[in-house]
């Protein structure tokens, strides 16, 4: 049995030695809590202090963790592709440059999570600053434009300079969650920003793709935060989960995802295995 941490056995001492007799008012958990030292809570946001040092981890991935490692991409168009039934689908074809290198592993013990870091691109080191060409050196990796994390319930199978293989780590009728910044619109009305409905283009009505009223007068006497305006519409991190690897060609170095992806052609996308509910992320 693992030993108990000094924070949970600072807390049963004092609660032993501070136990409400029948005349005694009851001690409080937030007492208890207040004198204990915080410097190993920096950092790691809400967390219970005593969770058991041998605690396992669970298989379910949280809302936080991948559910796999992904890859990075580059989107080149989109396309039909005729199914073997004969059915035509929409798909998005995503091609592959050099990279997809784990450039760092990290653990618990040195970062205080689980994750590997993926290079993408090959670029001139010129392109690059000296820092960043140190970090990939220790990795053993050429230079590359784009590092992403994905974070990871173990990281025991990865190790620097490892080729990521698309083949590997995708199969056809995969599903899998495709983020990458969409098409920026500019500065866009309601109508189309929010698919508000227009007024009436008859009967006198002076009010057609106008805003309308935005709140009431005196109370609350202001306008409230994230209310839907007209404003700068796209540009922005999006993210489309759950669509089908419909055909993967390794002598093309490319795969097709059935449906639309977020940005034009030429986007950088980052695709990892989709996260479902009741399969790999709790119902709760």
């Amino acid at each position: 049995m693992a030993a108990a941490s000094p924070a949970c056995s600072a807390v049963s001492s004092k609660a032993s030695a501070s136990s409400p007799s029948p005349a005694g008012a009851a001690l409080s958990l937030r007492s208890l809590f207040l004198s204990l030292p915080t410097h190993h809570l920096k950092g790691r946001g809400p967390r219970l202090a005593c969770a058991g040092a041998g605690a396992r981890r669970s298989a379910v991935v949280s809302m936080s963790t991948e559910a796999g490692v992904g890859v990075m991409g580059t989107k080149l168009g989109m396309m039909t592709y005729f199914e073997p039934q004969g059915a035509a689908v929409p798909v998005t074809v995503v091609g592959f440059r050099e990279g997809n290198i784990v450039t760092q592993v990290k653990t618990t013990a040195t970062d205080g999570y689980d994750a590997v870091q993926v290079g993408y691109r090959r670029v001139r080191d010129k392109k690059l600053t000296k820092p960043e060409l140190g970090h990939l050196e220790k990795a053993g990796a050429v230079p590359m434009r784009h590092l992403q994390e994905f974070r990871l319930t173990s990281v025991d199978a990865f190790e620097p300079g490892q080729r990521l293989a698309i083949e590997e780590i995708f199969k056809e009728g995969d599903f899998v969650d495709v983020s990458g910044t969409s098409i920026g619109k500019g500065f866009q009305g309601g109508i189309k920003r929010h698919n508000f409905k227009r007024g009436q283009m008859t009967h006198g009505s002076k009010s057609h793709r106008a805003l309308g009223s935005i709140g009431a007068g005196t109370t609350p006497g202001r306008v409230y935060k994230g209310k839907k305006m007209p404003g700068r519409m796209g540009g922005g991190k999006t993210k489309i989960r759950k669509l089908k690897v419909v055909k993967i060609d390794t002598e093309l170095r490319v795969i097709m995802i059935k449906g639309a992806v977020p940005g034009k052609a030429g986007n950088l996308l980052r695709i990892a295995p989709a996260k479902i509910v009741g399969v790999n992320i709790p119902k709760n």
